[in-house]
């Protein structure tokens, strides 16, 4: 952003100066200049797909799979930097070599490879008279001005002669294909040869080592080779400082299994752009052999369909409020429908949390403990007078896990993280539209339109004896919101519209016996709330926008930002502009099915001065209806597959970002029928 600059003193002959302040420029830097020295791996990326490239590089994104993982552990030897290469020949003025963890900047002193005679004989060697090199190096890192390359080298060994060979590790099997590897695989090593000759060392081939098949393959350099990879590099300088992130593949299977798939969305942004009328025939890649799942250096070799094996997953059952009709198109779900992770509560006042190894540990003032794998937590949300130690606070930052706050009423005030999403692009384009009066406007249109259809199916679904005047009513609000002059306007309509929807609530509960009279509610109330049902209904509204604020926050957008909610100091408004449309079909579907199952009673709820909460025991039933509902399955309405309604918050937010980078026209709203 421009930088604050001085007020200008304005002098006037019949008045005393004046202070005017000077204005700030209304543009904005286009974020992200690469720098001058490209990565080998990014090479890898460039002639595998170009978007993963973008969203990698440029953008900063990155997100973990089991092949990731699996990858990382393959590379965990490798990534110890140590071992013995022959002594640099003399009067070589490129580049520099280092270590990864203490990288020196290109064309100084090189910082010294710890030295160490070569192990023996390793897994990667498959036939049982080899000799172990006479010298090896793990881990080298390499940059070159000249080349405008920077690698780190996973192995790399060399003989008496200085001959050298650099070795990649990978994760899969070798494939059957001219070349012993793929193009971008051969892109990569060639990029680690050029980088070694230019040191001054012999280097005339290289070698890739696949963990699956314990083989290893040598790869031929080639005058067609070095020009691919130069080509590779130019283009992956070309494509960062273009400020565009190039479409998504289309119908590929390159797209089965990579990690970031659940951020590029390539399908769905494929039909989104489809159905606006763009003609996506230009974006068909040519035909190409099946190529690894995944652009990262670690994932080799094509990938099965449906790597997690949910293809078939059978319906879950549904609930009040669920969108689970069929949608008007069906794509292919190339992310899993549910997250592993699981969020942890803490409501016991008093209580502490600690950390014991890979662990969180919760004392309770009694004397018991509970305990919650870092690995299976994917937020921690602390409810009032709950301690955690700086230990546990830091492991959770580390592995970008966050923290809520929130009071013990269970009103959300904000959270603890880590560095989430670096892409700043993103945060530039949300400012952008902030500042766009007709985008708010017709975005604030949607969401609206979309919570008052979603509120009339609540209705239609689970009145007893819906009135059809109601119905209508709610069906012509919808309307007239989609057709709404301005902001204020549509506040007004929205107003009218919840009173309407919340004057047919009681028809929804179904409490039976004495718990009849409790859960009675006429109109909504809050701050504090005066009935059971308010109680319930002003908690779960609280959750669900403390999980919108941190998926917004994951994604990389402000959750204090919005479009249609205007900021004010602590209050997440982009957050509760994404809320209103799941309002209905989640958090009142939680309120509804607690009440008619009998889940939370009238003796759940404490009555103090005119307000009503729940009680411990009772907020701990309602917690666990609530994640139930997150975790349950249901239809997107635009893309057909089944997921979590927790997955599809992400999905919503991501797609939320597709439209603020130009990608997608319009936001897709999230309605049932």
């Amino acid at each position: 952003m421009g930088k604050a600059r001085a007020p200008e003193r304005v002098t006037d002959e019949s008045s005393e100066p004046l202070i005017r302040a000077k204005p700030l420029p209304r543009r904005l830097p286009v974020a992200g200049t690469p720098p001058e020295l490209v990565p080998a791996r990014m090479i890898n990326e460039v002639l595998y797909c170009e978007r993963l490239l973008y969203l990698e590089w440029a953008q900063g994104e990155f997100e973990d799979n089991v092949f990731t993982v699996e990858g990382r552990s393959v590379h965990r030897r490798a990534d110890v930097a140590g071992g013995e290469l022959p002594a640099r020949p003399a009067g070589v003025a490129h580049g520099s070599v280092g270590e990864q963890a203490t990288p020196a900047p290109a064309a100084a002193t090189p910082a010294p490879v710890q030295q160490r005679r070569a192990p023996g004989r390793r897994a990667d060697r498959d036939e049982e008279g080899d000799e172990p090199a006479p010298y090896e190096a793990r881990s080298v890192w390499l940059s070159s001005e000249r080349l405008g390359i920077t690698a780190k080298i996973d192995v790399v060994e060399g003989d008496a002669s200085g001959r050298l060979l650099p070795i990649e590790y990978k994760r899969g099997r070798a494939p059957d294909v001219p070349g012993g590897a793929y193009l971008p695989e051969r892109a990569q090593l060639c990029a680690h040869v050029l980088l070694l000759r230019e040191h001054g060392y012999s280097c005339d081939e290289a070698a890739v080592y696949f963990a699956a098949s314990r083989r290893r393959v040598s790869i031929a350099i080639d005058e067609a080779l070095i020009a691919a990879t130069q080509a590779a590099a130019a283009r992956a300088r070309e494509v960062t400082t273009a400020a565009a992130i190039p479409p998504p593949l289309v119908d590929s299977p390159k797209c089965n299994g990579c990690s970031l798939v659940g951020i590029c969305l390539p399908d769905e942004t494929n039909l989104l752009r489809r159905l606006a009328g763009e003609d996506l025939d230009a974006a068909v890649e040519p035909e190409s052999p099946p190529l690894e799942a995944d652009g990262s250096e670690e994932l080799e070799g094509p990938l099965e369909v449906d790597p997690w094996g949910i293809a078939g997953e059978a319906r879950a059952d549904a609930g009040p409020g669920d969108g689970d009709e069929e949608g008007e198109a069906e794509l292919r779900r190339l992310h899993p429908a549910r997250d592993d992770k699981v969020p942890m509560y803490v409501q016991e006042q008093g209580a502490r949390i600690g950390l014991a190894g890979e662990r969180l540990v919760i004392y309770s003032r009694t004397g018991g403990q509970t305990e919650a794998r870092l690995s299976n937590t994917s937020q921690v949300a602390l409810l009032g007078n709950v301690q955690i130690s700086t230990q546990a606070m830091r492991a959770l930052l580390e592995r970008g896990i966050p923290l809520c706050l929130m009071t013990y009423g269970g009103y959300y005030m904000g959270r603890a993280t880590g560095l989430e999403s670096r892409n700043v692009e993103l945060r530039v384009a949300q400012h952008r539209a902030a500042a766009d009066e007709a985008f708010c406007l017709s975005f604030a249109r949607g969401v609206v339109v979309s919570k008052i259809k979603n509120a009339r199916t609540m209705l239609r679904r689970n009145h007893a004896a819906p009135e059809a005047a109601v119905l209508s009513e709610l069906d012509q609000l919808a309307r007239r919101a989609a057709e709404a002059a301005a902001l204020p306007s549509l506040l007004g309509i929205e107003g009218t519209a919840a009173r309407v929807y919340f004057g047919a609530f009681a028809g929804m509960l179904k409490a039976g016996g004495e718990a009849r009279g409790e859960f009675d509610l006429e109109g909504r109330n809050r701050r504090p709330p005066r009935d059971p049902v308010n109680a319930l209904l002003s908690l779960a509204y609280a959750l669900l926008a403390k999980e919108i604020a941190t998926t917004l926050g994951t994604v990389g957008l402000d959750p204090l930002l919005g479009f249609y909610h205007q900021p004010r100091f602590g209050r997440p408004a982009l957050a509760l502009d994404l809320m209103e449309e799941f309002r209905p079909i989640v958090a009142d579907s939680v309120v509804v099915a607690v009440i008619n199952n009998g889940v939370v009673a009238p003796d759940d709820f404490l009555r103090f001065g005119g307000a009503v909460a729940l009680r411990p025991a009772g907020r701990k039933k309602f917690l666990l209806a609530y994640e139930r509902r997150m975790d349950q399955l249901v239809t997107h309405p635009v893309f057909g597959y089944r997921i979590s309604y927790r997955r599809v918050l992400e999905v919503q937010a991501r797609l939320l970002a597709r439209v603020l980078l130009g990608e997608v026209g319009a936001y897709p709203s999230f309605r049932t029928r």
